[in-house]
C-alpha cells in the first residue's frame, strides 16, 4: 500500500531536521536544506522520466496546502498533462495577459515618446526630436497625454487643436500631423485599434478650415523692396551685434536660420569667397556651396574682427555664452521693430525679387535656396561656371538690398 499523510505539522516546523527530503506521500516530500530552508518538492514520473516540481515553501504553504497542491498535479498526471509544463503555460498566460493589459493602458505620452525612440536614428540630429515631441508636450499631452491612446476620441483631438488651429496654423497642423504619427506606431505596435483616414477627416472637419491662416503665416516675409531699408533699421536698432551681422548674413546669402546660426569658420574659404554648408546640416541632406557677395564676404570679416574665433571649429556669429544663437532672437527683434515678418519669410523676398526684378533660370534660384531640383540640374549648378553665375546672382541680390537701404524704414507699410 502506498505510504501517505507520513509527516505532521510539528515534525514540519521542526528545527532539528537534518538537510535532505522527507517523504510525506504520494509524491510529496519536504525538503530542508543546508542553509536551514525549507520547501515543498512534488516528484513524479512522466513519460519515463523522473521530474521534481516546487511547490513553494513552508513559510508560504502548511504541511495541508501543500498535501492539495500535490493532489492538484496527481490529478493532471491523470488527465494526461505534466504538471510542470501545465504551470509554465499558466505564467505565460498570465504574462501575456499582463502585458496585454499593460499595452492598452499605453498612454498617449508613452506612446510618443516610444514612437520618439523608435525614430531616433532617423532625425537628423537630437534637436529635430527635441522638437517633433516638444510640440506634443506644449499643445497635446497637457491635454490627454496621461489617457490611455486607446480610449482616446476624436473630440480630444480637436478640444486640444481648437486653441492654435486658425491663431498659429502652421504650428497646429504641425501637431495634427505628429498626434497621427503617435497613434499609427502606437496601432503598429497593438497599443491601441488603428484610426482609417474617415477618422483624421473629420478631425479636420471639426476643427474647420485654416488653410487661409496658413497663407497668412506662409507668407510673412519682407517685400523685396523694403529688405534693405529693414535691414538698416535693425544696424541701427538695440540688438546685440552678432543678431545684427547673423540676420544680414542670412539676408544677402538667402539661407535659412538654422544654417547661419551653426555655421563655423572651416565651412568659410579662407578668402572669404565662398561658404559650403555641409550635408549633416541641410535639410536635403545635400552639401550646398554658396557664392557669398562683397557684402556678404564684408559681414563675416566684422564678424571675425568682432568675435575672434578660437579654433577653425568656432561658430561665426556666436551667443554671449558662445552657443548657437536660439531662433528666437531674431523673432523678438522684429517683433520690438513691430514687423510682421518671419527670418525664414527673408527667403521669399530673394525668391520674389528674382522672379519679378531679374531674368535669372527658375531652376537657379530654387539651387540657390537649395531647394531639390533634378540631380542633373545640382550637376549642372554645381560646376564651376554656374557657381560664378550664382556669384553675379548674389552679387546682384545685395546690390539690390544696398539700394533698398535708401528707403525710408516705415513698419506700418510693411503690413
Amino acid at each position: 500500500m502506498t505510504r501517505r499523510n507520513l509527516l505532521s505539522d510539528p515534525a514540519v516546523n521542526s528545527k532539528k531536521k537534518l538537510p535532505g527530503y522527507y517523504l510525506d506521500g504520494h509524491g510529496l516530500y519536504l525538503q530542508v536544506t543546508k542553509t536551514g530552508a525549507r520547501s515543498w518538492i512534488f516528484r513524479y514520473t512522466k513519460d519515463k522520466k523522473t521530474r521534481e516540481m516546487g511547490l513553494g515553501s513552508v513559510d508560504a504553504f502548511s504541511l495541508a496546502h501543500a498535501r492539495e497542491r500535490a493532489r492538484v498535479c496527481r490529478q493532471q498526471l491523470a488527465d494526461g498533462w505534466d504538471p510542470i509544463d501545465v504551470r509554465n503555460k499558466e505564467r505565460d498566460d498570465r504574462a501575456a495577459a499582463k502585458a496585454q493589459t499593460e499595452s492598452q493602458n499605453k498612454t498617449f505620452e508613452q506612446c510618443a515618446e516610444e514612437c520618439l525612440k523608435a525614430n531616433a536614428p532617423n532625425w537628423k540630429n537630437a534637436k529635430h526630436g527635441d522638437q517633433w515631441i516638444n510640440t506634443l508636450k506644449k499643445y497635446a499631452i497637457p491635454k490627454f497625454g496621461t489617457r490611455p491612446i486607446n480610449s482616446l476620441a476624436k473630440q480630444h483631438i480637436v478640444d486640444a487643436l481648437a486653441p492654435i488651429w486658425t491663431t498659429k496654423a502652421e504650428t497646429a497642423t504641425r501637431v495634427f500631423q505628429r498626434v497621427r504619427t503617435v497613434f499609427n506606431f502606437a496601432a503598429a505596435k497593438d497599443y491601441c485599434v488603428g484610426r482609417d483616414s474617415e477618422f483624421w477627416e473629420q478631425v479636420k472637419l471639426a476643427l474647420g478650415s485654416n488653410e487661409r491662416a496658413r497663407k497668412v503665416e506662409h507668407h510673412s516675409s519682407c517685400p523685396h523692396r523694403f529688405v534693405g531699408s529693414l535691414l538698416q533699421a535693425v544696424d541701427e536698432g538695440t540688438s546685440a551685434d552678432q543678431v545684427k551681422l547673423a540676420l544680414r548674413f542670412i539676408v544677402l546669402t538667402a539661407s535659412r536660420s538654422g544654417e547661419v546660426r551653426g555655421a563655423t569658420w572651416n565651412e568659410v574659404s579662407e578668402d572669404f569667397k565662398d561658404w559650403v554648408v555641409p550635408s549633416e546640416r541641410m535639410k536635403a541632406e545635400r552639401s550646398h556651396h554658396v557664392p557669398l557677395s562683397a557684402a556678404a564676404q564684408e559681414t563675416l570679416k566684422q564678424a571675425k574682427e568682432t568675435f575672434p574665433p578660437e579654433s577653425p571649429t568656432s561658430l561665426i556669429f556666436p551667443s554671449l555664452r558662445g552657443k548657437v544663437l536660439s531662433d528666437m532672437v531674431f523673432t523678438q527683434m522684429l517683433r520690438r521693430m513691430n514687423v510682421p515678418f518671419t527670418v525664414h519669410g527673408f527667403r521669399a523676398s530673394f525668391r520674389t525679387w528674382g522672379d519679378e526684378a531679374t531674368d535669372y533660370p527658375h531652376e537657379m534660384l530654387e539651387f540657390a535656396l537649395a531647394h531639390v531640383v533634378g540631380d542633373g540640374t545640382v550637376r549642372a549648378y554645381a560646376r564651376g561656371s554656374m557657381v560664378e553665375r550664382r556669384r553675379q546672382l548674389m552679387d546682384d541680390w545685395a546690390t539690390h538690398v544696398a539700394s533698398s537701404r535708401k528707403l525710408h524704414f516705415d513698419s506700418t507699410k510693411m503690413k
